[in-house]
C-alpha cells in the first residue's frame, strides 16, 4: 500500500476530521479529487453512493485504497459536500450549488433507486421548488451551470433552465412585476455569452417582440464591454493602445471579441431595433477588437440601413481610436456611404422611374450634408491622405448637394492643413466641389482664398462676371416689359381721349340742329303785327361760324367774339404810356 504523502493527508483531515463519526476507526481510503486528498471510510461512501461501490467491487486490488474522483461534476467543493451527505452532516443546499451538487450526486449515482432519500432525489426536489420559483433564481442555477458542462447539459439541466428562464423573462416583458419595467434584461446579463445566447433564442421562439430582444441585447453588450461601450458615445476607458503586447492585455481583448461576435448574430432582422448611435458603438469595438469581416459587415449594414437618421458624431465614433487622437479607420464609413448611395439609386429608379442624377430623396440630401460636414471633421488631421478625402466626398452625387459651401469648407481646413501641397495636389483636393454651386459669401471668400490653386479662384471670379452681367441682361428685360405696358396704357389712354371728343361733337351737332328747328318755327308762327320781310337765310360760312363759336373752349372767357363787327383795324403804333397812379 503506498503510503500518502503527509502534507496532503493532514490537508484532507483538516477538512473532514471535524465531521467524521468515528474517528476511532481508521480510514481505509483516500479518494483524490484533483489536488485534494480525503481520507475517508469505504463501507460509508459505498452505502450512498452505487458509483463507489462498483469501483470497489471491480477493483482488481484485493484491499483498495485510493480512488480517483478528479473528472467529477462540482470538483472538489461538490465531493466535499457529498461526503458530508454520505456521513450525515447537515449543509445548506442553494441556488448557487445545487447544479453541482444534483451533476455530482448524478455522476456518484447516488439516486434514490439505489438509496432512500439520497441526495440526487432531494436536489432535484429543490430544483423543482425553489430553482424555477423566479427569475433571479433561475439565472443563479443556469449561470453555476457553466462550471459543469458538459456534464450539466448531459442531464438536461441547461435546456431546462433556459426554458425556464426565457418564460419568465417573455411575461415580465408583457407584464412587468416590478420598476423599471426592463429589470429583467439587468438579471439576464450575468450569464455567460453561451447561455445567454440561448435564452435570446428561446425567447424568438416564444415570439417575443423584436424590441424586447433589442432591449435585452443591448443591456448584456452595455455590462459586458463595459470598458468599449459607455452611453453609446463610444468612449472608453484605461483603454490600453491597439500596439500594446501585454499578455494580459490580449487575453481581455480576445474574451471580448468572441463576445462581439457572439452577441452580433443575435440581433433581430428589423432595421429599427437598435439606435443608430449603438450599432456605431458596436462597429467601432468590432474595428478595434479585430472582429471577424463577416461581424464588421453585419454592423456596417445595419449602419447603412439606417444612415439617413445618422448624425456628425456618429460617424466620428466609427472613425477614431478611442482616445481620439488618430485616425482608426475610414474604410468603413466609406463602404456605409456607398451602400446608402445604390440602395438610394436603385430605390428611386424601381419605385419613380426617374433618373437618379436627377432625382434626390431629402433622406439622401440630408446624408449629403452630414458627409460634408463630417469631412470638414476629418480634414484636420495631417494623417488623412488625398486619396482618402477625395474616396469618400466624391460617392455623394453632385447633384444631391443644393450647395457646396460645406464641402468648401472641408476642403479649405484640408489645405490649412495641409500646406506643403504643390498646385497640382491641390488642384486634385478641390476636384471635388463645384465653384458654380457656391453662395455668394462663398465665393467671396474663395476669390481672396490665397491657399486655393489658381484656376478655382478663376473660376469663381468668372461666375461671378457671368452672375453680375446675368443680372444686367435682366434688368434691362425688366425696364423694356415696364415701357411696352406703358406704352399700351398710353395708346388706350389717347384712344379714349378721340372717343370722347367725337362723341361731345356730336352732341354739339344736334344740339345746334334742335336750336335751328326752334327759330324756324317761332318765325312761321307770329301774329302780323307787322308785316315781315323777307327771311335771311343763314349762307353756309354763317351757319359754320357759329358751329366753331359753340366748340370754341374760351367761349366762357372774355375771349368771345362773336359780337365783333367786320370794321377795319386800326394798325397805328399806340402811344407810349407811362406805368404810373396818375
Amino acid at each position: 500500500m503506498a503510503t500518502p504523502s503527509p502534507t496532503r493527508l493532514s490537508l484532507a483531515m483538516e477538512r473532514t476530521g471535524q465531521w467524521i463519526f468515528s474517528p476511532e476507526i481508521p480510514a481505509d481510503v483516500i479518494v483524490t479529487v484533483g489536488e485534494a486528498d480525503f481520507s475517508l471510510h469505504k463501507f460509508i461512501l459505498a452505502a450512498k453512493s452505487n458509483y463507489i461501490r462498483k469501483v470497489i467491487m471491480e477493483s482488481e486490488e484485493s484491499d483498495l485504497t485510493r480512488i480517483d474522483l478528479t473528472n467529477i461534476p462540482g470538483g472538489q467543493e461538490a465531493f466535499e459536500k457529498l461526503a458530508k451527505f454520505c456521513y450525515g452532516v447537515n449543509f445548506e443546499i442553494t441556488v448557487h450549488n445545487v447544479a453541482p451538487l444534483h451533476c455530482a450526486a448524478v455522476f456518484l449515482q447516488m439516486t434514490d433507486e439505489y438509496c432512500n432519500e439520497n441526495l440526487a432525489g432531494r436536489t432535484e426536489d429543490f430544483l423543482s421548488q425553489v430553482g424555477v420559483s423566479t427569475l433571479h433564481s433561475a439565472v443563479a442555477v443556469l449561470k453555476s451551470c457553466q462550471q459543469i458542462l458538459p456534464f450539466a447539459a448531459e442531464v438536461n439541466l441547461v435546456d431546462r433552465f433556459v426554458d425556464v428562464l426565457s418564460s419568465k423573462a417573455c411575461s415580465e416583458a408583457n407584464f412587468p412585476s416590478q420598476s423599471p419595467p426592463n429589470w429583467w434584461t439587468e438579471e439576464l446579463a450575468v450569464l455567460d455569452v453561451v447561455s445567454f445566447a440561448k435564452v435570446i433564442a428561446a425567447m424568438k421562439q416564444r415570439g417575443a417582440k423584436y424590441l424586447t430582444i433589442a432591449g435585452a441585447l443591448i443591456t448584456y453588450t452595455e455590462r459586458t464591454l463595459r470598458e468599449l461601450v459607455r452611453d453609446h458615445s463610444g468612449g472608453g476607458r484605461a483603454i490600453m493602445s491597439s500596439n500594446s503586447g501585454d499578455s494580459d492585455s490580449e487575453s481581455r481583448r480576445s474574451e471580448q471579441r468572441e463576445i462581439l461576435q457572439s452577441i452580433v448574430p443575435l440581433f433581430p432582422t428589423e432595421k429599427a431595433a437598435f439606435p443608430i448611435n449603438f450599432l456605431c458603438c458596436l462597429l467601432r469595438c468590432a474595428i478595434y477588437l479585430r472582429a471577424s469581416s463577416s461581424c464588421k459587415r453585419e454592423l456596417e449594414k445595419r449602419v447603412t440601413e439606417m444612415l439617413e437618421h445618422v448624425t456628425v458624431d456618429d460617424l466620428l465614433v466609427i472613425t477614431f481610436s478611442y482616445d481620439g487622437e488618430r485616425l482608426l479607420d475610414l474604410d468603413s464609413v466609406r463602404r456605409i456611404v456607398s451602400s446608402f448611395v445604390e440602395k438610394e439609386k436603385s430605390t428611386t429608379v424601381f419605385n419613380a422611374g426617374v433618373n437618379f442624377n436627377e432625382h434626390f430623396s431629402a433622406a439622401m440630401q440630408r446624408v449629403a450634408k452630414i458627409v460634408d460636414t463630417y469631412l470638414a471633421e476629418i480634414a484636420a488631421y495631417g494623417e488623412l491622405s488625398i486619396s482618402k478625402f477625395n474616396g469618400i466626398s466624391i460617392l455623394i452625387p453632385r447633384g444631391a448637394r443644393k450647395s457646396d459651401d460645406d464641402l468648401y469648407r472641408a476642403v479649405d481646413i484640408y489645405l490649412k492643413v495641409h500646406p506643403n501641397l504643390d498646385e497640382i495636389e491641390k488642384e486634385k483636393v478641390c476636384s471635388v466641389m463645384d465653384p458654380l454651386k457656391l453662395s455668394y459669401e462663398a465665393r467671396v471668400h474663395a476669390s481672396k482664398n490665397k491657399r486655393l490653386p489658381l484656376q478655382i479662384v478663376l473660376h469663381a471670379l468668372y461666375y461671378d462676371q457671368l452672375h453680375l452681367r446675368s443680372g444686367m441682361a435682366e434688368d434691362k428685360e425688366a425696364v423694356a416689359v415696364a415701357a411696352a405696358v406703358e406704352k399700351k396704357q398710353l395708346q388706350a389712354d389717347v384712344s379714349l381721349v378721340r372717343e370722347n371728343e367725337e362723341l361731345r361733337s356730336e352732341l354739339m351737332k344736334m344740339k345746334m340742329y334742335i336750336t335751328d328747328l326752334q327759330k324756324n318755327g317761332q318765325g312761321t308762327s307770329s301774329s302780323g303785327k307787322e308785316t315781315p320781310g323777307p327771311v335771311k337765310r343763314p349762307t353756309f360760312f354763317s351757319s359754320m361760324s357759329k358751329k366753331l363759336s359753340k366748340l370754341n373752349p374760351f367761349k366762357n372767357g372774355s375771349k368771345d367774339t362773336s359780337h365783333i363787327d367786320d370794321t377795319p383795324v386800326d394798325l397805328t403804333k399806340p402811344r407810349r404810356r407811362r406805368f404810373s397812379i396818375s
